[in-house]
Order: structure tokens, then C-alpha cells, then sequence
């Protein structure tokens, strides 16, 4: 086995982005990361349904789309409806995670609850049942290229160790700073898939950087 990669598109050349996804497509990547940003949960503001909509019919990668902002319950269902696989909701930006991951259910897309570095995965333990996904974000959630957190490791392990223990079937995620030596190291903790934005789309060879997470992670 080897890790999943999940190119994230805020990184891409939005002016060439369905050559872009097409490139990660045919090297290997299995998921297509889309970070959603509102200005208010995270400083910065990126797209809306309508980009999960027009990048549906293009690609056959599962769309994994990231909700950075608040009161996510707003928007599940719109996103829902533009084709999304999975959606993620931060535990922190709403009051009420065990709903809008019900929600997310009900909408038939894989659900997905995603902590920031300062929260213990003990805080999402009662709803792990519920979920497809759980998302380690690795940096602080908002800008790309920032150093993938070491300390994280730990949450990632101890993931593992509640799926192991309790049956569950939830993919780990890892979010920010990764690259190769990274990647491995959250392989090795238990991470399933990679997100990767600026190294994937770094403007070298994107398909390279594709094959070395695969082949860092290979069992």
C-alpha cells in the first residue's frame, strides 16, 4: 500500500486549472483537495460551490472539498449538490459538529471532521463512528506553504490507535507542510492520505513530486 495524494487546487494555476488537474490526475492522485475559505473562520477567501460544479465533469478523482468557515452547516448542501465526495467541517467553527456531520450523511457524501494543531483528538472521539475522514491539519489552517507541524505526529497516531481499537474505517488525513520526508513520517504514524499543495504545484514537475509521496510511503 502506499499513501493516497490529494492535490490541493489553491495552489494550481487557476487560469490553466483543468490542465492542472489533468496532470495530477494521470500521475496518480487519487483525491483533488479544494479548500474553501470565507474570510472570517480563516483570513483568507478562495471559491464556492460553483468551482466543485464546473470541476465535477472533468474528473473521475474523488473532489474532497475542505470547508474552512464558520457555521459550515450553511453550505453542506449546496456543495453536496455540486458533486463533492466528501466534506469536511471543522470541529471548531460550529457548535454543533454532530449535526452538520449527520447533515453531510444525509446528503449521502462521505462526511469528514477536521481538527486545527491546537485541538486534542479527544474532543472529536464522540463523533468518530460518524465519520469517512478524519483531517490533521498539520499547519494552521488559511495560507499554503507554511512547515508541517511535527507535534502533530502524535494526534495522528493516536488516531490510529482508536480506529485499531474500536473497528473504525475512517481514512487519516494530513494537511499542510507536506512533502516527501513528511509525508513518510505521517505514513509511518498512520495517515492515509496527503494533502499536498505547493509541493505538488510547484511548477517543476508536478507528476514527479506525485510518484516520490507514492514511492516514500510504499510499503
Amino acid at each position: 500500500m502506499t499513501i493516497k495524494v490529494a492535490p490541493s487546487i489553491l495552489a494550481a494555476d487557476y487560469l490553466n486549472l483543468q490542465r492542472d488537474v489533468k496532470l495530477v490526475e494521470a500521475a496518480g492522485a487519487e483525491y483533488l483537495h479544494i479548500d474553501v475559505m470565507d474570510g472570517t473562520f480563516v483570513p483568507s477567501i478562495s471559491y464556492g460551490p460553483g468551482w466543485v460544479k464546473q470541476l465535477r465533469p472533468i474528473t473521475d478523482m474523488v473532489l474532497d472539498v475542505h470547508l474552512m468557515v464558520e457555521n459550515p452547516e450553511r453550505y453542506i448542501d449546496e456543495f453536496a449538490d455540486a458533486g463533492s465526495d466528501i466534506i469536511g467541517v471543522h470541529y471548531e467553527a460550529t457548535k454543533h459538529i454532530h449535526r452538520a456531520l449527520q447533515m453531510i450523511n444525509n446528503k449521502g457524501v462521505k462526511a469528514e471532521v477536521v481538527i486545527n494543531p491546537g485541538t486534542a483528538v479527544a474532543a472529536i472521539e464522540p463523533v468518530l463512528h460518524m465519520v469517512d475522514q478524519v483531517l490533521v491539519m498539520t499547519v494552521n489552517p488559511g495560507f499554503g506553504g507554511q512547515k508541517f507541524l511535527p507535534e502533530t505526529l502524535i494526534k495522528i497516531a493516536k488516531l490510529a490507535e482508536l480506529k485499531r481499537e474500536h473497528g473504525y474505517n475512517y481514512d487519516i488525513q494530513i494537511d499542510g507542510g507536506a512533502n516527501d520526508e513528511t509525508t513518510a513520517l505521517a505514513y509511518k504514524a498512520g495517515a492515509t492520505v496527503a494533502v499536498a499543495g505547493s509541493y505538488v504545484y510547484d511548477k517543476v514537475d508536478p507528476a514527479a513530486k506525485i510518484a516520490r509521496l507514492l514511492e516514500v510511503t510504499a510499503d
